[in-house]
């Protein structure tokens, strides 16, 4: 999110800024957790430079931090690039998100695991939060209305010693044809040696909080959903991609980067159209789509409906081989 948002600010500085103002990134790190991101938002809320907010990344910093921004006498508009959860389209009339929801994203798998993979049966690890329950509720519904059957379905936390008592009791039950990791990357790399370890080896499946994972040995295969893939067709996310390369080289690039590209230059349309005006900013953004044209940004087309979604945004399902997610069409 970082360095796209960074690589955006960049380009569009050397190309004079806004309204001849350069643009400035305010950056904090709310460490993925609900009290760290309610404190960078009391900070991002207090500066008055800041005039909109781009994050957080997870749906639990997102629900936690929404008050903050939307209270007081002057609130800030914040974009998330990848709070996916539900609960979101919920958080107030300043919280906006350029991502499909965990409904798109647990229908998705699901359907892929029983009309393209032919599971009938599934095994859920879920991690305890917004986005675990999220992805968690939408893929078991949709598993289920298809015929399929859950075979285990647990929560953990983040700080859960060991995956193995989950997977030797999923063996003991005959296993399961696919296996969602409605989780990050992070429990993903602790859950796939242990599939090893205990002997059972169904299809991994997990959300665009997967991301990352790609680069991880015993990874290939498994599928995952995202909002975007960077060879997604289209001269401008060609440009995008080549420019980040460019000044990153290697760095991996993924859905919440392009998203997060997307915000600033969306902001920057904004700023122009309405000026540096926290409250006028705010009503703009709430009429992209509406009141004046969507955007067009390299992960799609941006219009927001009235709880500040884009309902139009669609997942697409990537298989991690050699490093890399491509298209699971292509598997």
């Amino acid at each position: 999110m970082r360095l796209a948002a960074e690589l955006a600010v960049a380009e569009i500085n050397r190309a004079g800024g806004v309204r001849g103002r350069r643009l400035e990134l305010v950056v904090r790190d709310d460490s993925a957790l609900p009290e760290v991101a309610v404190a960078a938002a009391r900070a991002l809320y207090a500066d008055s430079r800041v005039i909109a907010v781009i994050g957080h990344l997870t749906s639990a910093a997102t629900l936690a931090a929404a008050p903050v921004y939307g209270g007081g006498r002057w609130p800030l508009a914040v974009i998330s690039p990848s709070a996916s959860a539900p609960a979101v389209t919920d958080a107030g009339p300043h919280v906006f998100r350029v991502c499909p929801t965990d409904v798109a994203h647990g229908t998705a798998l699901a359907a892929f695991a029983s009309r393209r993979l032919r599971a009938r049966s599934a095994a859920i690890l879920y991690q305890n939060d917004e986005y675990g329950r999220g992805i968690r509720g939408t893929f078991a519904e949709e598993f289920i209305r298809l015929g399929g059957r859950l075979a285990s379905d647990d929560p953990y936390v983040t700080d859960l010693p060991s995956f193995e008592p989950f997977l030797r009791r999923l063996q003991q039950r005959g296993g399961a044809d696919v296996l969602l990791i409605a989780g990050t990357a992070t429990s993903a790399r602790r859950i796939l040696p242990t599939l090893d370890t205990v002997g059972i080896r169904p299809q991994v499946l997990g959300g665009d909080a997967l991301a990352g994972l790609e680069t991880t040995r015993g990874a290939d295969g498994v599928v995952t959903s995202t909002a975007y893939l960077p060879d997604r067709p289209g001269e401008r996310n060609q440009a995008f991609v080549a420019a980040y390369h460019a000044a990153y080289g290697a760095q991996p690039l993924d859905h919440r980067g392009a998203a997060a590209y997307d915000i600033v230059y969306l902001l920057a349309r904004a700023i122009d159209a309405a000026g540096p005006n926290r409250r006028r900013l705010r009503d703009y953004l709430a009429g992209v789509g509406t009141a004046s044209p969507a955007f067009e940004g390299v992960t799609g087309r941006i219009a927001f409906d009235p709880q500040g979604d884009v309902p139009t945004k669609t997942v697409v399902l990537g298989v991690l081989r050699n490093g890399l997610v491509v298209m699971a069409e292509d598997r």
